[in-house]
Formats: C-alpha cells, structure tokens, sequence
C-alpha cells in the first residue's frame, strides 16, 4: 500500500472556484450597496442644509436681516463688520461644512424660493439633475 502526503494548500481549481463565486457576488451586492450609499449622501447634504437654515433663522433672530449673498454662510461663524447684534457663532463647529462631495454649498439672499436660498449641485456638480446626481435645495 502506498502512503500519500497530504497537502497543506488549495489545488488552482478550488482556488478559481472561490474567485468565480466572489465575482458573482460582488456583481449582484456591489450596485445595490453602491446605489444606498449614493442615498447616505444626499440624506447628509439634507441634513446639512437644514441645520443651515436653522442656524441663518437663529442669525435673523439676533441682527433683524439674514446675511447678504456677499457675507454668506461665513457670517454663522465669523461676525461680519457693521452687524450690530452677531451673538455667533451659530453653529455648532466653528466652521461652515461642506456638502457631502466636499464643495461648498451655495447661498442667496434674498432667495429666489424663500427667504433664503441654500443649495448643493451634488455628485455631478452641475445644476438640474436625476435620482443621485440632483440638486440639494432648501426649498423643497
């Protein structure tokens, strides 16, 4: 009878096996997860805007105007000059957030839709736009 050594490692074929079944499933979890995180994005940029808005609505409150498109969003946390009243900074970090893809948000005042206007163009960058490229707004 002949004695086989037994092999400590996996054969090329078992090897492909488990590439192929990671490859399948990476294909059909991979856009589903893909397409949430796209949502997580644009819940965030929501959230963002209306914090904003809270804190421009605490702003008015204090100096009786919202700050000019000129100050921006600057103006929660730095006091702008002649500006009798800033009892900022109004949010919570001394700084002003960026949307969720790291650019600015845009802001105008006196607002098109509202009071105020305060708006991210989102993954795209471009204004108008579908499902995960649209545009965050405050208005809606």
């Amino acid at each position: 009878m002949k004695k086989y050594k037994h092999s400590r490692g996996f054969t090329l074929i078992e090897l492909l096996v488990v590439l192929v079944i990671l490859g399948l499933l990476s294909g059909l979890v991979g856009p589903r997860v893909m397409k949430h995180f796209g949502e997580s994005k644009v819940k965030a940029a929501k959230l963002q805007i209306e914090e904003l808005s809270a804190a421009l609505d605490m702003y008015k409150l204090d100096t009786d105007t919202y700050p000019s498109s000129q100050q921006g969003l600057q103006a929660l946390v730095q006091q702008p000059s002649n500006v009798p009243g800033w009892n900022g900074p109004y949010l919570r970090k001394n700084f002003v957030p960026q949307d969720p893809w790291n650019r600015d948000y845009h802001y105008k005042f006196p607002g098109e839709y509202g009071d105020f206007d305060i708006y991210s163009y989102g993954a795209d960058n471009a204004q108008g736009g579908e499902k995960d490229n649209r545009d965050i707004v405050s208005w809606n």
